[in-house]
């Protein structure tokens, strides 16, 4: 696993705390894996998701720290969303 997604799970289950996620989430880091975000936290994975993320590094990276905000990497290109909207959406909350 890659440095960039295990720094990636700790800081995604840092901001969501014990509460979890409603939903499920796959993010896709370019050149890097995948993780998932659900109802159990955040974690290294590769499974079926309600929607799919994929962004390159530095943009998931600044997404994290709050340096580049998700909806204007969305209408920017850096960032692609498959499936449930909604879900990227309470999912881009947790991340502000």
């Amino acid at each position: 696993m890659s440095d960039v997604i295990t720094k990636a799970v700790e800081a995604l289950n840092e901001k969501m705390g014990s509460d979890g996620f409603d939903g499920s989430v796959k993010v896709e880091i370019e050149g890097e894996g995948c993780l998932m975000i659900d109802q159990n936290g955040a974690r290294a994975a590769d499974e079926d998701a309600d929607c799919t993320l994929t962004a390159d590094a530095e943009t998931f990276q600044g997404m994290l720290t709050g340096d580049v905000n998700p909806t204007a990497a969305f209408m920017s290109g850096g960032l692609k969303v498959d499936g449930d909207m909604g879900a990227a959406m309470k999912l881009g909350a947790v991340l502000s």
